[in-house]
């Protein structure tokens, strides 16, 4: 029921998730999983949203990813049902798709990013959306993540349309710097690129005033 990415920037050290679903409100349960200078977790497919947590507790422990995956996989009942993958402060990846994971699924690894799917429409989505965030490594996270996101659903998505998705980026901050989501939309991947498009300008207005707001633009 779902696509996303996880990912480091390996020159300012933020991290992001990417996700979109035919399910409502998927940014509420699998798009939430980054944590400044730690690391991100995808947990998907039948979502056990305990396990982004726990990954991200491990991960702020010093496990590497597929540590913390193992872990993961481990910690609680029901495995089989799950699809979940990591990606470390130094930018390794593990992924772990279930025997019970929906439709056909799959997962792909790429230069400080995972992506994975299930109830896919073909098995070139994830491959995809890992080319489509290689392909500009200068930019911003959320850009990357954005592009990435709109290569799988060009490359055929799911099987059923897609209904919700969720932008969650971290950078320095104990808070998000980035956090969009679309719910119950016909076109829920584009109506995300409409808010990028809107917040992504004001972004560091809106860290400013968190920082000092001495010299942050006021508002009009």
């Amino acid at each position: 029921m779902t696509f996303s990415v996880i990912a480091r920037c390996a020159q300012t050290g933020s991290f992001g998730v990417v996700v979109t679903s035919s399910s409502i409100a998927v940014a509420s349960r699998c798009g939430r999983w980054a944590r400044s200078g730690v690391g991100a977790v995808a947990t998907q497919n039948i979502t056990d949203p305990a396990l982004g947590q726990l990954g991200l507790d491990l991960l702020a422990e010093g496990y590497g990813a597929e540590a913390v995956l193992r872990s993961m996989v481990a910690a609680r009942p029901h495995a089989e049902f799950r699809q979940l993958a990591v990606v470390d402060g130094n930018g390794a990846t593990a992924s772990y798709s279930g025997a019970k994971s929906l439709g056909l699924y799959k997962e792909q690894h790429g230069k400080d990013c995972v992506a994975c799917g299930n109830l896919l429409a073909n098995d070139s989505i994830p491959a995809a959306m890992v080319g489509a965030f290689e392909k500009a490594p200068g930019k911003h996270l959320g850009e990357r993540l954005m592009a990435a996101l709109e290569a799988g659903l060009a490359a055929g998505g799911e099987t059923a349309p897609v209904r919700s998705a969720g932008l969650y980026v971290v950078d320095r901050f104990v808070w998000p710097v980035i956090d969009l989501r679309v719910d119950w939309h016909d076109q829920p991947v584009a109506e995300l690129r409409s808010l990028f498009g809107e917040y992504f300008p004001q972004m560091n207005d809106y860290i400013l005033r968190a920082v000092d707001p001495t010299q942050a633009p006021g508002y009009k």
